[in-house]
């Protein structure tokens, strides 16, 4: 029944401490917890990469703990230790199979649902993005009946993007917790932490936009490398030089190498021609690529702002050639020809 209903677990204990921000969310919840006012299904919703997950973990650990101290988990009773395994019975997280969740993914969740908790007071089912749910109907209104009749001792905690599709009938029957952009400072202290040099983890904040999550998978995908050499290239090479072609192609194959990265990829080429458009207009301190400063200056002589627009609208049309299934590759060398 594990297997098929797809349990995945994190193998690190994570106290309601360890979440970064997100004070308000975290204070709600202890509270409620401490006066034994849980709601059957909670819905945080807010961006990606803020600590939603993070914070469902945490909370799921706390009101199954046996030794709970000042609003928080221990971290070394059973039920903390097997949190902290990945092994605990009563957690259930279900995630998107490919881009959705599958109806047969529900069926059986439902199914689990007939047995009581194996050892804890709560089962706690984690449903991520619940945005993606919508997507097929029959899901929705499985889930939907589900929240509708739930077993008394199981607790729904559900995450979404604020900007994603949800149901109202699905928004009426969960407590919403809001989950807001993280400070700067916190996604730089929190990356400098995971041994990010501090001048790479300023530059990963201000790109990233409030969400550590955003920050961490830019750094480990190698983005803002593969970004700052695709600026350099496109600067210094110009139409005619003999080397211009082999360098696309190159750099296109790079950039479809990046495979479902490569929509942050163009993310971050949209944010550095932004920033030259800045520039242009004397709005320096406003740029977020602070690791490509030292293009600016042969930015701002190449193209001027009707160029930028224009290329600004270049990457738009690659997305919606990569929503229709194109060869990335091909995309990539038509767009950087296009952006030289």
């Amino acid at each position: 029944m594990a297997r098929a209903i797809a349990l995945f677990f994190i193998f690190m204990f994570i106290s309601m401490k360890s979440v970064i921000g997100q004070q308000k969310a975290k204070n709600f919840l202890i509270t409620s917890f401490l006066r034994g006012k849980n709601s059957h299904a909670y819905l945080f919703r807010g961006p990606a990469g803020v600590g939603k997950k993070t914070c469902a973990h945490a909370y799921s650990a706390l009101i199954n703990c046996h030794d709970p101290q000042n609003g928080d988990a221990c971290g070394v009773c059973s039920s903390c230790r097997k949190y902290a395994s990945g092994n605990h019975p009563d957690f259930l997280h279900i995630e998107p199979r490919g881009t959705s969740i599958k109806i047969d993914q529900i069926r059986e969740l439902k199914h689990a649902l007939t047995y009581p908790p194996f050892e804890a007071g709560f089962r706690v089912v984690l449903l991520k993005d619940i945005h993606l749910y919508m997507r097929r109907k029959e899901v929705a209104n499985s889930l939907l009946k589900t929240l509708e009749e739930p077993p008394d001792d199981t607790l729904f905690i559900l995450t979404g993007d604020e900007a994603g599709d949800i149901l109202p009938t699905i928004l009426s029957r969960c407590q919403i917790i809001p989950f807001y952009p993280l400070p700067h400072d916190l996604v730089t202290q929190a990356l400098v932490a995971d041994n990010i040099d501090e001048d790479t983890a300023v530059s990963l904040s201000a790109i990233a936009e409030g969400s550590l999550g955003r920050a961490r998978l830019l750094h480990t995908e190698k983005l803002l490398p593969l970004r700052g050499e695709i600026v350099e290239q496109l600067i210094s090479l110009g139409t005619g030089q003999p080397e211009t072609v082999e360098t696309v192609f190159r750099l296109a194959e790079k950039a479809a190498d990046t495979k479902e990265n490569l929509e942050e990829l163009l993310d971050l080429l949209t944010i550095w021609l932004r920033d030259v458009m800045l520039t242009h207009k004397g709005l320096e301190d406003k740029v977020m690529s602070r690791d490509l400063k030292q293009f600016l200056p042969s930015a701002l002589k190449r193209w001027n702002l009707e160029v930028l627009i224009e290329k600004l609208q270049l990457i738009d049309r690659a997305r919606r050639q990569l929503l229709r299934n194109c060869n990335r590759t091909l995309v990539c060398e038509v767009l950087f020809f296009a952006l030289l």
